[in-house]
């Protein structure tokens, strides 16, 4: 196993972490939504062209799993990350499109050791997805939860 970066003690308030970037195309937008959202609006471009996006835009869920996939690939695999209870707000504020490129960071919001798990403990975090011109396109606010630091002896 690689050696592990991140801790509970190293996520202070108001901490951002870049995670990412990724570059969407149509075909995975419309792969993506012909098998787990299949509305117009994500898999017919020409439906999508008369509708109020004026094309073809990627599913909420589909942003959502490339944010967690860059999540996974740029912080979480080095991180002591025992998962998470839930996430308590996803908010899609504008449309993604082939050809966008998001970046996303994470914010700690707030962290506190488990009372009841000495060895663990709970952070809150802002997820951002910003496209090319600066745009925040999607945030996720959630929790996970990471062992503490191990003592060195």
């Amino acid at each position: 196993m690689a050696q592990l970066k991140w801790y509970f003690e190293d996520f202070e308030p108001g901490r951002t972490i870049p995670v990412g970037n990724r570059t969407v195309d149509q075909d995975e937008i419309i792969a993506f939504a012909s098998q787990f959202d299949p509305q117009p609006f994500h898999v017919d471009p020409e439906a999508a062209a008369k509708s109020m996006f004026g094309g073809i835009i990627a599913s909420g869920w589909h942003t959502c799993s490339m944010m967690m996939r860059m999540m996974v690939d740029g912080f979480l695999s080095e991180a002591a990350s025992l998962g998470s209870p839930g996430v308590d707000e996803i908010r899609w504020l504008k449309p993604v499109r082939a050809g966008d490129t998001l970046a996303v960071t994470t914010t700690v919001l707030d962290a506190r050791p488990s009372s009841s798990r000495p060895d663990r403990g709970v952070v809150h975090t802002m997820w951002e997805a910003k496209n090319q011109h600066g745009e925040t396109v999607a945030t996720v606010k959630g929790m996970g939860m990471f062992l503490r630091r191990p003592e060195q002896g």
